[in-house]
Order: C-alpha cells, then structure tokens, then sequence
C-alpha cells in the first residue's frame, strides 16, 4: 500500500465518522418530535443519495462522471432551500399552541 491509497482509506473512514456525528448532534438538537422525525427523514435521505453519488463517481467512467455535478449542483441548493422552510414551518407550527396556551392565563 503507498501513501495515497493510504490517505484516500483514512480521509473516507474519517469523512463518514464526521458524517455520522453531525447526523446524530443534528438530530439530538431537535426541539420536538416533528422536528426530530424530520430529521431522521431527511438524514436517511441524505446519506441514500450521498452513497448514490459516490457510487456512480466511482463506476461510471471518465466523461461521464464529470455529468454528475450537473444535478448535484441544482438539486443540492434545491434540496437545502426545501429543507430550512420545512423545518421552519414545523419549528413555528410547533410553538403556536405553546403561544395560545401562555396567552389565554
């Protein structure tokens, strides 16, 4: 084994051990159980596509791996912007009962 291949196993191995802890603290700091269903949701989603994505940059050759950074580059902003409303529409949804609650006392 050269350095290389060396450095390429260790950065994955590390890459995916952060993947998982941001995955798990993103998940831990949900503030209710909408939130954290969501959470799970879309971490489970993901990490699907994060696999699928790597998976073709490796079997697919040459030219056309190159053709997946099209998509990625539309549909990764896309998928960000879709995520922060949800999250913040399930964030304001679940605080308006508390709001009533404290406003009728």
């Amino acid at each position: 084994m050269n350095a290389g291949l060396i450095g390429g196993i260790a950065g994955g191995v590390i890459g995916v051990i952060g993947g998982a802890i941001g995955t798990w603290a993103s998940i831990r700091a949900a503030e209710g159980p909408r939130e954290r269903d969501f959470m799970v949701r879309c971490s489970i989603v993901a990490w699907i596509f994060a696999i699928i994505f790597l998976g073709l940059m490796f079997l697919l050759p040459s030219p056309w791996r190159y053709c997946l950074w099209v998509p990625y580059g539309i549909l990764f902003p896309l998928g960000l912007i879709t995520f922060n409303r949800t999250l913040q529409r399930i964030r304001q949804e679940e605080q308006e009962p508390t709001q009533k609650d404290s406003c009728d006392q």
